[in-house]
């Protein structure tokens, strides 16, 4: 196994003689070979490239489509199975929650690098050319995977652009995010099928419950002694809007933060909306736990028992948010669904 330092120095010995090798050709075959291999080269240039994509702030250019790529979080791995790139795909990485079924089996094809984030030399051992991560936590410095890292070592990375800064996340993210990954797989066409029946799932959702009232909804991720929600920032206020509710603590002004218990009582949510995922306790476990609390007894979605599932995935730039608008509104307002 390579470690980061030797295999940055077999690249750069690599590349030394590839470029040597390169000099002797020239002098041995001359000019008119030059001229062959440029044609050669430009034919062989895939339709639309080279492509140069901007992603927090780091520009990429790719000559060609990647053609081994390891994902790093759940949904950057489910919206590139969506898009039918599992060919392109050699690892995947920390499972979130269940996988969507019609993408299951493509997904468990794929081997699986680490429960949690895979080291640097794990994902080196997958030789890959491009590395998607989902969350900010994928290209972690203290642990050794910077995109500087993975840039010094030859492979180009891409970071889900829910992470490229504290903003007011929306539906449009999760768009441009398809279409950018459809860029740089040369598969565009496919990107828009993708994004026009996404929008059409949300809009379906939408339309049917657009003239109801809307639902004051609390969100659950987890905490005791205080509870750790939501925020304004967040594409999970934009679902619920979507869906025919509002975020209780859309004010607060981040995408994830902690609040009191005694604002959760103040603010009276008809609905909680439990964020399920994996190390943070069972759903059952969250529900028994809010239950239990004598302190909320008299908030109307704990009195009426009304919960509405959400997987964390679901709630992330990434395909399962349409899905998400559809599953809420029915949570919400189950009447016009009958």
């Amino acid at each position: 196994m390579f470690t980061p330092a030797r295999t940055r120095g077999f690249l750069r010995a690599t590349a030394a003689a590839a470029a040597l090798s390169s000099v002797l050709l020239t002098a041995a075959c001359g000019a008119s070979d030059d001229g062959d291999r440029d044609a050669k080269a430009t034919a062989a240039a895939p339709a639309g490239f080279p492509v140069t994509i901007d992603n927090c702030g780091e520009k990429t250019t790719y000559d060609k489509p990647p053609s081994r790529v390891v994902t790093i979080h759940q949904h950057p791995a489910e919206l590139m199975l969506a898009l039918g790139l599992k060919d392109r795909m050699v690892g995947t990485a920390f499972p979130d929650s269940a996988v969507l079924p019609s993408l299951k089996e493509d997904y468990e094809a794929i081997p699986e690098l680490a429960e949690k984030e895979p080291s640097f030399e794990r994902v080196l051992d997958a030789e890959p050319d491009l590395v998607y991560g989902g969350y900010g936590s994928a290209f972690a410095e203290k642990e050794g995977r910077s995109r500087e890292a993975f840039a010094d070592a030859g492979i180009d990375t891409y970071l889900n652009r829910e992470y490229c800064g504290k903003r007011r996340v929306t539906m449009k993210d999760t768009y441009d995010e398809i279409r950018t990954i459809g860029t740089i797989f040369g598969v565009p066409d496919r990107a828009d099928k993708l994004v026009a029946d996404l929008e059409g799932r949300v809009g379906r959702a939408a339309a049917e419950v657009g003239a109801e009232p809307e639902v004051p909804v609390f969100v659950y991720d987890s905490g005791d002694k205080a509870a750790f929600t939501a925020g304004g920032k967040s594409l999970g206020t934009e679902l619920i809007r979507l869906a025919g509710g509002k975020n209780v603590f859309a004010d607060l002004d981040d995408v994830f933060g902690d609040v009191s218990w005694e604002q959760v009582v103040e603010r009276r949510p008809e609905v909680i909306a439990i964020y399920d995922y994996a190390g943070a306790g069972s759903v059952e476990q969250k529900k028994r736990f809010l239950l239990s609390q004598s302190a909320l007894a008299d908030v109307p979605a704990i009195r009426n028992k009304r919960f509405v599932v959400l997987p964390l995935t679901a709630t992330l730039v990434g395909i399962r948010s349409a899905y998400a608008v559809d599953d809420l509104a029915r949570g919400l307002h189950p009447a016009s669904f009958r």
